[in-house]
């Protein structure tokens, strides 16, 4: 990433509204079975408490509800613990208001929340997993989330990363150059970037190569 960078505001909102329009009609037409499946990349979450944690961090945004520890995992199963009384119905009423309104709150939070819009992203991606969708973590948003990704850890000064994506014309620049490291590279396809620096496992018999870095130093969310 050059010294040129700008963070653009309205990318968290954009992936969000994408999102919205491929995750919620396909859950809104799901049987009420399949919210029960486990989610293998959140252990002890169904498909039903992704969806919850994700509507209610949404609903924190727009309510301006930050309160210390609030995204801890303790925090994350409270509010999936104050849903479980809910329809689903409800829950995915709550994620579409949220994926439709949180946009520009996000774009005013200064680059503070855009991970968010990452996360929900990722657990969409959580979700088509679990149910055997194909191409979970890629699909309509991942020419939004690349670049969100590249800002985000700019502005976390997270290691400096070349991406040459086989499935992606331009090359990625992820992170800030910090001192005398050289910059770590991957080659691979853009999904299993996403799942490196999600803490995701890639899929098995999928090859990329990864140097300068080991896997678990791309992760955002541990």
């Amino acid at each position: 990433m050059t010294d040129t960078w700008v963070r653009d505001p309205e990318a968290a909102g954009r992936l969000l509204a994408v999102e919205r329009d491929a995750l919620v009609p396909m859950v809104r037409g799901r049987a009420e079975a399949d919210f029960a499946v486990a989610v293998e990349a959140c252990p002890g979450w169904s498909v039903r408490d992704v969806l919850a944690h994700c509507s209610a961090a949404l609903s924190r945004v727009l309510e301006g509800r930050f309160e210390k520890g609030v995204f801890s995992p303790a925090a994350n199963d409270r509010d999936i613990a104050d849903r479980a009384s809910w329809p689903t119905g409800r829950i995915v009423d709550e994620l579409e208001r949220g994926m439709t309104e949180a946009g520009p709150v996000l774009a005013k939070a200064g680059g503070a929340l855009d991970v968010l819009a990452l996360g929900e992203w990722v657990h969409g991606g959580d979700v088509r997993e679990a149910w055997g969708e194909p191409e979970p973590y890629a699909g309509p948003g991942l020419p939004y989330a690349l670049p969100l990704l590249a800002s985000v850890t700019r502005a976390r000064g997270h290691l400096a990363l070349h991406a040459d994506l086989d499935d992606i014309d331009d090359p990625l620049r992820l992170g800030a150059d910090a001192g005398d490291r050289t910059p770590a590279r991957f080659i691979g396809d853009a999904a299993t970037l996403v799942r490196l620096y999600s803490g995701r496992r890639p899929v098995a018999g999928v090859s990329y190569e990864l140097a300068g870095a080991e896997e678990g130093e791309l992760n955002i969310f541990g």
